[in-house]
């Protein structure tokens, strides 16, 4: 299906020329009739549902979440929520649960309801928009970017996180500092595990990172595990950076069952914690503007779906509380 891009191509013109010629802005004669006879022959049809946004109409916008259950992807949601609300939109909220077949499904969803645009947390590296990208429906990643296609994301500063928490853990006193992130196809677990690399290989001279690094499965669970065998080290840790607030709460329960407990045993998490088996204090939090990614998001996708050909771009977010 040929899609603006091509008209603009063949028509020798830019794509906000078609898009202009089609919602029936100022556009030269000459280069009218170019267009609309260049998309004649490629069977070009214009996005209605992108057209019926610009005329402020309600439309739908997909939003698939990785874990609906994970508080910080609730804020997100309702980050994108308040935007799309302001712009007489309505979100469609979808889970994949972090399963890449899940999320084709939704996605598959999306272009068969003709939704306006898609704001996705990828399932893995290799989440496949092609299809919406084809019909000329926008797609921004949020918390982890799309490699490999046109898209806009938003994400957190992730290695600049881990440094961060692993160095004030350092500065308080630690003597070697574990990590427990996420999954390894995750390039969330993979820069805030980076980050803590950087600062152990730093102030643990002569000690292994591979011995004191587990990857987990975003879970609380996972989390439980993946301290239980920190602690069974013959060399044990005397602090754990934890890269995201599920996990961290699944490393607490495992320290009480052995009698320990932060600030005694040092802990630092990425993203707040949604409840405190043993309190918030001693625990060192980065923060995750959840909301600010969501809403950052949502623009971005306004501007797509009402024709922006700005290039797409990368919003690096900092470690900051939401406003």
């Amino acid at each position: 299906m040929a899609t603006i891009y091509d008209v603009a191509a063949r028509a020798g013109v830019s794509p906000a020329t078609v898009s202009r010629v089609f919602n029936g802005s100022s556009v030269s004669p000459d280069k009218v009739r170019q267009v609309l006879r260049v998309a004649k022959e490629l069977g070009y049809t214009p996005n209605r549902t992108a057209r019926a946004l610009r005329m402020q109409t309600s439309n739908v916008i997909g939003l698939i979440l990785a874990d609906i259950e994970n508080p910080f992807f609730t804020a997100l949601a309702r980050g994108v929520e308040d935007v799309a609300g302001e712009a007489g939109c309505s979100v469609v909220l979808c889970n994949s649960d972090e399963d890449p077949a899940r999320e084709a499904r939704h996605l598959q969803i999306a272009v068969s309801e003709h939704m306006a645009g898609v704001i996705l947390v990828p399932a893995g590296g290799h989440s496949d928009v092609t299809a919406l990208i084809e019909r000329g429906r926008p797609v921004v990643s949020v918390d982890r970017t799309l490699h490999g296609s046109p898209v806009d994301s938003v994400v957190a500063d992730n290695l600049a996180g881990g440094r961060a928490a692993t160095t004030r853990l350092y500065e308080r006193g630690a003597r070697r500092v574990a990590c427990v992130t996420g999954p390894e196809a995750a390039e969330t677990a993979q820069l805030r595990s980076a980050g803590w690399q950087e600062v152990f290989t730093e102030r643990s001279p002569g000690a292994d990172p591979r011995e004191y690094l587990v990857h987990a499965d975003y879970r609380v669970g996972g989390g439980r595990a993946a301290m239980v065998r920190l602690l069974a080290h013959p060399d044990p840790p005397d602090a754990v950076f934890v890269a995201n607030n599920l996990m961290a709460v699944g490393a607490l329960r495992a320290l009480e069952e052995r009698g320990l407990r932060p600030p005694g045993f040092g802990m630092a998490a990425f993203g707040d914690l949604p409840y405190f088996p043993l309190g918030p204090a001693g625990i060192d939090v980065v923060p995750l503007p959840a909301r600010t990614i969501g809403a950052t998001a949502a623009k971005l996708l306004l501007e797509r779906i009402k024709g922006s050909t700005e290039p797409h771009r990368t919003i690096v977010l900092g470690n900051e509380p939401d406003t």
